[in-house]
Order: C-alpha cells, then structure tokens, then sequence
C-alpha cells in the first residue's frame, strides 16, 4: 500500500465507479462485452399510443397572416453556421387548392450575441411550397404554407444567440428566441449532451418523450427516421394503428399532411431553441402523383446536403466538435454503385480523425435488431455497407424503425469484435403504431425467411447463417451474444463525449423520473488497438 496514497486510492475509486453501467437500476461494472439482458416486459405501463387531436392547443396555429410558425434550427456543415426554417401563410386541403407565392413574403432573419443588439441579418433566397397531389378521384390534395430556410454563418463557436425570422416588411416577425451554436471542431471539444430518438410521431406517449428529453437539456437533438406519420391516415384525415389493416383498398397509400403542421407547432419550443439533424424513415416516403416521394421531409427540414458534398437530403454529415454524424439513406440506393455509396467513400476518407475522433452513423432500420419487428429486414444494406463503416473504424450506429430499444455489444457480421461499432436502436419515441415485444429467438418467434425482405428497399439477402451458435438457422434459440441489453419501454438516449476516448450513453425510459437512467453504459474508443482506414489515409 506503500504506493497508494490517498489521493491515489481516491482517483482509483473514482475511475472504477465511473467505469460502470446500469440497467433496471442495478450497476455493473464494465469489462464489456457484456452478457446479454432482456428486461421484464413492464406490463402496467404501454402508454397511450394515442394521436394528438387537432383540437389540442399544442398543434393549432395560434400566429396571424404570416406571421412565422414551426420554428426550427439546424446545422450546417461546420459550427459557424446554422438553418433557420420557419412557415408563413396556411396550408391548404381539398379538391380544389391554390398554392401560395412564396415570392410575396420575405424569409429574413435578425440576430446577434446573447446580451448584445440583434445586428446581423440574414436574408434567404430559396423559400418553397410543396404540394402533396393524388391523381386518384375523390383523395383530397394539399399544398403547404411558405417555408423558409436561411443560414446564418460567420457564427462563433459554442456561444449563445439571440433571433427573430419573418418578414419585416409587412410586418410578421416571431418572437425572439435562442440557441447556441456547437463548440468549434476538435479533439477536446463536443456538445454537452446529444439527445437520440426515433420514431416520434405525435402521440401522448411522444408528449412524455418530449418532456423527458428536455429535462436533459441536450444541445443537439438526433432524429433517425420516421417523423410524423401523417401516412397512417387517409387524405380525409381518417387514421389507424394499422395503415394496411384498415385501409386495404385504397389506390395509393394516402397521408394527412396537417399532421405534419401538427407536429412542426408542437415541436417549436423544442427544436426553435435545439438544433434539430433529420434522417428519413420508411414513413417519410409518401408516393403521391409523378411518383414523388419524400417531398414534405425533403421540404419541411434544412439539410447541410450542399456543404458535405451530398446531392441528396437522404444522406448527408455534419461535425458537431469533436463529433463526425454521418446520415445514411436506407430508402434510396445503397448499393456500391449508388450516388450514396460512393460519397460515402469520400466523406469518410477526408474527414481528419484528428479533429473529430468520434464518428457516429444513423440510417433508419437497423441492420442488428432481435425482435421479430423487422427482423433482418436491412439485410442487403448491410451486405452492402458494413465493411466500408467497419474500415473507417465507426464507434456507434444509432438507429430506429423498431419500436423498442436495444443497444449491442461491438459487433461486425454478427460476431462480436472489439472494433466493430456498438449499435443502438431508439425506435420508442412513443409513435402510434405502438410497442414491440417480441423477440424472434424466443421459441415459435422465428419468421419465415420469405417473409424479411422490405419491399421499400428491395432485395433479399437474408439467408441462413453459416456458423456460430445459430449455424443452418435463420434465428437464434436465445438472445445473441451481440444483443447487450434490449428493453420494450418508450424513451430516449443522451449521448456525452467526454473526450477523444470516452463517451457516456444513457437511455431514459417515459415512465422513469426524470433523470433516471434505464441503461447506461461508457462506450470506450481503442484507437491504437483498431487502426482505421482514414488515418491510413490522412498519413499518405
């Protein structure tokens, strides 16, 4: 004991507590990878997978004229600039609509520092209207407010601003609200806390979801997929649990558009003052006439598509300080031929490891899910993508799609490895469709190979494996050794980078206090036991 002194035994004591991870309340100590858990389904609580009424005062337009409504912020390419979007004027339904001008009303932005004069303007030259348009009689057709989108760039790092947007020539401006921008890149710079969620839709249960994260007060909120669900309704506004099961007739899978006017006001006082970063999900697709799809996601949300070299709003990265975010695209072409896998190669093979060690991705269904939702239904995107993720070292995969969550021991071709990414799914974010429980290793659980194949991404790829413990099998007899831990409750992920190593992930169940923990866990980059590809790069 000569050698411990007692700020030695302190510090050591500290490292060891901070070492730990806890699910259902009970800590563990990390020594990873961890033997797997599946939490007791908590039977009293399902929540209220219940849409919000268009009668709620939370999702009807309160502003006048064109005044701006569904505020939101989102980030560039780099931190020193940032989107503004916002929607002037109302939205239209009906057989007969006219879309508005978005010429007749400016999309300008005043600001400056928090504490200082609102100096700065920004004025924006790309103001859009969509229209949702069905060629099918009696399928009522919808065309949308103006939105706006304008960057403000030159922005110092890390600091709070205040704002207004709209037009000050009528004039409609909004309130003034705030938001801070990201900390400057770097390997000892990183947002506070990154809050992940998938599949939010606008339920009672996402109400809880949504009180739940700002209680964590993230600086920066991750959606990956699956936003408003307008699609489980018919353009009358009829909706259902269960598109498929109640509408099996219809021509062409219909959608209420005002659900998503629903959800941008319900959303404001979150994402107006926390930027928000969107990838799609299966119920963002909305086919309409001309064989259009992704029209009001691709319209409604501000994308750094142009500033990371994407020609897309499918799949496009950001840094966000010491953080390199990589959005996938699960339903546009994957392939290594594809626009997508191609600029893929290139942005993983220019970002500098050395400014942004950690690199995160997201994409919608997830390729490592053992619940009987979904199962293996990404399967030809991993084929297809897996290995260049895996070269280029990814620390963390999050995803959604399934309606539960499930985090992973590090994985790659279903076999653990210390180098492989961990994988997170957060499809609980409390839509209608409600929960998923069960699991496809459970006996009788196993679906049928033919029956996997998501016919929104094509292919089929999901065959027997060849080895380990579930060799000849398409399912496991018990929870895979890459599943950690899995869990049907609604919730929530924080994600904080501590530094250029570690990272802490915590997962936040609705019916929790506020603050709890469901799981948490110390996610531990090894850059010197797993070279990667794009140091071999930077250093030719």
């Amino acid at each position: 004991m000569g050698l411990f002194t007692l700020p030695t035994v302190a510090l050591f004591i500290l490292l060891t507590l901070s070492l730990t991870f806890v699910h259902g309340g009970i800590p563990t100590t990390l020594d990873g990878p961890f033997k797997p858990v599946t939490a007791p389904l908590d039977k009293s609580f399902r929540g209220n997978a219940v849409d919000l009424p268009e009668t709620d005062p939370r999702v009807q337009r309160i502003v006048k004229g064109f005044e701006p409504e569904q505020i939101s912020v989102s980030l560039s390419g780099t931190h020193d600039s940032v989107w503004i979007s916002w929607i002037t004027g109302e939205f239209q339904i009906g057989d007969t609509i006219e879309p508005l001008d978005p010429k007749t009303v400016s999309g300008v932005v005043v600001y400056g520092r928090y504490g200082f004069p609102m100096t700065n303007r920004s004025t924006g030259n790309n103001s859009l209207v969509y229209n949702q348009l069905y060629q099918f009689e009696g399928l009522q057709n919808y065309t949308s407010g103006i939105i706006h989108h304008v960057r403000l760039a030159g922005l110092i790092p890390n600091t709070l601003y205040q704002y207004q947007c709209g037009d000050p020539s009528i004039p409609a401006m909004s309130r003034v609200s705030y938001f801070k921008t990201m900390p400057v890149s770097g390997p000892k710079s990183y947002p506070s806390r990154v809050a992940v969620v998938g599949d939010l839709g606008l339920t009672y249960n996402t109400t809880s979801t949504v009180d739940h994260l700002l209680a964590n007060r993230p600086d920066l909120l991750l959606l990956v997929g699956d936003v408003s669900y307008a699609d489980l309704y018919l353009t009358n506004g009829t909706g259902s649990d269960c598109y498929s099961c109640s509408f099996p007739h219809t021509p062409i899978q219909e959608t209420y558009q005002p659900r998503w006017d629903y959800w941008g006001r319900y959303m404001q006082p979150l994402v107006s003052k926390v930027p928000i970063m969107v990838v799609e999900g299966d119920h963002d697709i909305e086919q309409q006439a001309g064989n259009q799809t992704f029209v009001s996601y691709s319209s409604r949300f501000a994308f750094p598509s142009e500033e990371s070299g994407s020609s897309s709003t499918l799949f496009y990265s950001f840094n966000a300080g010491g953080i390199h975010f990589v959005m996938l695209g699960a339903y546009t072409a994957y392939n290594k031929s594809a626009d997508q896998y191609m600029w893929l190669e290139k942005d993983l093979a220019s970002f500098d490891r050395n400014v942004t060690p950690w690199l995160v991705a997201t994409w919608h269904p997830p390729w490592y899910s053992t619940y009987v939702a979904h199962y293996r239904e990404a399967e030809c995107m991993r084929v297809e993508m897996e290995d260049i993720l895996y070269k280029y070292g990814v620390d963390i995969v999050f995803n959604g799609h399934v309606h539960a969550y499930e985090r992973s021991n590090r994985v790659y071709n279903y076999t653990l490895d210390p180098c492989g990414p961990v994988y997170i799914t957060v499809g609980d974010g409390g839509n209608r469709e409600k929960m998923a429980i069960a699991h496809a290793d459970e006996p009788g659980n196993c679906p049928e190979p033919c029956t996997t194949p998501d016919k929104l991404m094509g292919g089929f790829c999901a065959f027997n494996f060849t080895s380990g413990p579930a060799a000849g099998k398409f399912c496991w007899d018990r929870q895979p050794e890459y599943s950690a831990y899995r869990e049907s409750s609604f919730g929530h992920g924080i994600l904080e980078v501590k530094n250029e190593t570690h990272a802490l992930w915590s997962w936040h169940r609705n019916q929790d206090f506020y603050g709890d923990a469901g799981d948490q866990i110390f996610i531990v980059r090894q850059p010197d036991s797993c070279p990667v590809m794009a140091n071999v790069t930077q250093n030719n």
